[in-house]
């Protein structure tokens, strides 16, 4: 599991930053890619990482400002050109669909795969056999969610060096064992799965959380999280102005981080009049209230290993 940031700017694009989009990729887990909003040139970014579009199972958005979703047209209909078959589901708030819709309509953009567009309120959006995402209104100048991205915890490893030590041999009977069944073996003794499987191991949680406002869906949404995404429009110093237009300062986002006990913190969503000089003083603004911070920039991966 890897997060990539395709933009870290708010509002406009710059020279140094892309509007808002960030890649989790999902590889390894199941062979896809979820997409958290869509912002202006989105489909220009990829060309510089090694995403597929094809690859891109779900978009989710957090909000209709258009710093967040002017990139959809292009790169839905991108993904249909480059070959991508698969089918695709957008999750966003009341207005995604018509904006979509519209958009292919009036360009006469025909798909070569099923779109399906999901409006939501709040709450669980979508859960399979391995996954949940949960999501929240939070405190902007127009509906705004953030969302928390639940891996649901695997089952533990087949102890086998104790199933060994024991003179069971490999074989079918493992994946019984495994499954937590209990196994008569040829000499009639009964051996229980749960004997010889260790503990659950933790699924991973990350939230992205879109445009706000300090709120307590912020805290809901981030507890416990192994990273949050955090928009930092302004500065510690600004903080009337983020209050003015419905935004966080470095120091809001790493108290946030510290009262929901997160493990990193990664800074994002950074307005213009901040250059490259200024972000090691956004980091250190955050870092008085929170130790693990990252200062995200346009094409940064991180890594999200399991526990």
């Amino acid at each position: 599991m890897q997060l990539q940031f395709l933009g870290t700017g708010s509002g406009v694009p710059s020279k140094m930053r892309n509007v808002t989009s960030i890649a989790l990729k999902l590889l390894a887990e199941r062979g896809a890619i979820w997409l958290f909003d869509c912002g202006e040139a989105t489909q220009h970014q990829i060309l510089h990482t090694n995403i597929r579009p094809r690859k891109i199972e779900k978009i989710f958005i957090t909000h209709m400002h258009g710093d967040h979703i002017f990139g959809l047209p292009g790169l839905l209909g991108s993904r249909s050109f480059q070959g991508g078959t698969a089918p695709l589901t957008i999750y966003g708030p009341k207005g995604i669909k018509e904006f979509v819709e519209t958009s292919l309509r009036v360009s006469g953009t025909h798909l070569n795969y099923v779109l399906n567009i999901e409006e939501f309120d709040s709450g669980k959006i979508f859960e399979d056999s391995g996954w949940e995402v949960h999501a929240q209104p939070l405190k902007h100048g127009i509906p705004s969610y953030g969302f928390r991205v639940v891996e649901k915890d695997l089952p533990g490893a087949l102890l086998v060096d104790k199933l060994k030590g024991l003179g069971i041999k490999p074989g079918p009977i493992y994946q019984r064992l495994k499954n937590g069944e209990t196994v008569e073996l040829e000499d009639g003794q009964l051996v229980q799965g749960k004997d010889f499987v260790g503990p659950a191991q933790r699924g991973r949680i990350v939230t992205i959380l879109g445009d706000t406002l300090p709120c307590e869906n912020n805290l809901e949404l981030s507890r416990h999280a192994n990273v949050v995404v955090h928009e930092a429009t302004f500065s510690e110093s600004e903080e009337e102005m983020a209050r003015n237009y419905f935004h966080s300062t470095t120091k809001q986002a790493a108290i946030l981080a510290h009262e929901a006990s997160v493990e990193t913190l990664c800074l994002t969503h950074f307005s213009a009049r901040y250059q490259k000089e200024d972000l090691l003083k956004l980091k250190k603004e955050a870092e008085k209230y929170f130790p693990i911070v990252v200062v995200a920039h346009d094409f940064l991966e991180i890594d999200i290993p399991k526990l």
